[in-house]
């Protein structure tokens, strides 16, 4: 069957794995304590900090120790919906500041730019919130590139590693696993994407190849036309 619909992880594959560590993470580090203080109120926020004494056992943690817990998290890279949500809203803050710039590199901005005008539905998956992702991509070293996308998918439609998480994804979309081409740099998560039933191909940026799936090092090489 014709590819119908692309689904992009982000770090790694659109973007560089260094900005978000070298960049997005040291930023929510040294702002997120403050955003918390004097945002802890707003019932946005207050949902996230109740979630994160929910998720880290401690259901008494007062303010300070619920920061700690996030900036822990931070630490360990740990894939937390509460953790996710409250880096959003600070990288939001940097974003609209001017201070964050998304990047993209410049192969793949022109490849979802061309598949958008060629018809073909687009979407992003990543383990960053929602918010996040369109925050990248809509404050991004190309401008606002939001409009190109369909949707966009993080961890609460499932891990990235598991074939269900795809499933969910695919029955979202509205189309057969096998109309959906998934793109990523990790070949765990095209392993799950494939075990769901949809087409994948890995991004090997620095050279290589990811056992099991054809692999490229650029987004100027995929040619959709032989699916």
């Amino acid at each position: 069957m014709p590819i119908r619909a692309i689904l992009t992880d982000i770090e790694g594959t659109t973007s560089a794995v260094s900005f978000v560590f070298d960049v997005l993470f040291p930023y929510a580090f040294e702002h997120l304590p403050q955003f918390v203080l004097e945002h802890a109120q707003e019932p946005a926020v207050a949902a996230q900090l109740d979630a994160v004494r929910v998720e880290s056992g401690e259901a008494d943690a007062d303010l300070i120790r619920v920061i700690e817990i996030l900036l822990q998290w931070i630490i360990e890279d740990r894939k937390a919906t509460p953790l996710k949500a409250l880096q959003g809203m600070v990288w939001q803050q940097g974003y609209e500041s001017g201070q964050l710039k998304g990047h993209l590199y410049p192969d793949a901005v022109e490849a979802l730019q061309r598949w958008h005008r060629d018809g073909y539905a687009l979407y992003v998956y990543s383990s960053g919130s929602v918010q996040a992702q369109q925050l990248l991509f809509g404050c991004s070293v190309a401008g606002d590139l939001t409009p190109l996308f369909a949707g966009y998918f993080d961890t609460s439609s499932g891990p990235k590693r598991e074939a269900q998480s795809y499933q969910n994804i695919a029955a979202t979309i509205g189309l057969p696993g096998d109309e959906i081409l998934f793109l990523s740099d990790v070949v765990q998560e095209l392993d799950a994407a494939q075990q769901a039933g949809l087409q994948t191909i890995g991004l090997a940026r620095e050279g290589g190849r990811l056992a099991g799936h054809d692999t490229v090092a650029s987004f100027a090489v995929i040619d959709l036309d032989r699916f």
